[in-house]
């Protein structure tokens, strides 16, 4: 039986690097695997990892699009894999969980847990409600522990403030510890 797979982390924990691994272990195996992004994501119409390994996305969602028959309106996929899944909708996680239950076609998504201000992303929620495995993809805080949050700074400078997704312009992240992250952010 097919299944949906959650893998998610913190910024900088290697969920794009994984992806691109996992598309290449089914390619050296003769299969095919089918790639898909939010458009919410304007960064880039790839999968971009920060280890400089690029892979084309086969399928680029538009964020009311029915992803499944997105999906299979395409040549038949041996595996789909998703990159930036905390940016789907509740209804297109439905529509992954339906491709692995009803059409067989397991369904790797990678994504963020929780934003900058420690709250979670409607598509990672469903994702951790719906998916068969949820697995955690790790990283380090500054101070070496086990980063868990991702903090945001516009201009140089951290805060808690705006739109649950920023992108583009001056704005960065970094994962931290819960620790490190109320030391520098405090509570919300």
């Amino acid at each position: 039986m097919a299944k949906l797979y959650f893998r998610y982390g913190a910024m900088n924990s290697g969920k794009s690097t994984a992806l691109i691994q996992v598309a290449h272990n089914y390619e050296e195996r003769g299969q095919r695997v089918l790639i898909v992004k939010p458009a919410v994501d304007t960064k880039s119409p790839a999968v971009l990892s920060r280890i400089g390994v690029d892979r084309v996305v086969d399928v680029i969602a538009a964020p009311d699009a029915p992803l499944r028959r997105l999906v299979l309106d395409e040549p038949r996929a041996d595996c789909v894999l998703v990159d930036e899944a905390q940016f789907l909708s509740p209804a297109q996680v439905d529509d992954l969980f339906r491709l692995a239950v009803e059409d067989g076609v397991p369904v790797i998504a990678y994504g963020l847990r929780t934003d900058h201000r420690t709250r979670g992303f409607p598509g990672s929620i469903r994702l951790m409600e719906l998916a068969h495995s949820i697995e955690e993809l790790k990283t380090i805080c500054r101070c070496g522990r086990k980063a868990v949050l991702n903090a945001r700074s516009v201009g140089g400078a951290f805060t808690r403030e705006g739109d649950q997704i920023a992108i583009e312009g001056e704005v960065d992240y970094e994962s931290m510890c819960g620790r490190c992250y109320v030391r520098t952010l405090g509570w919300p």
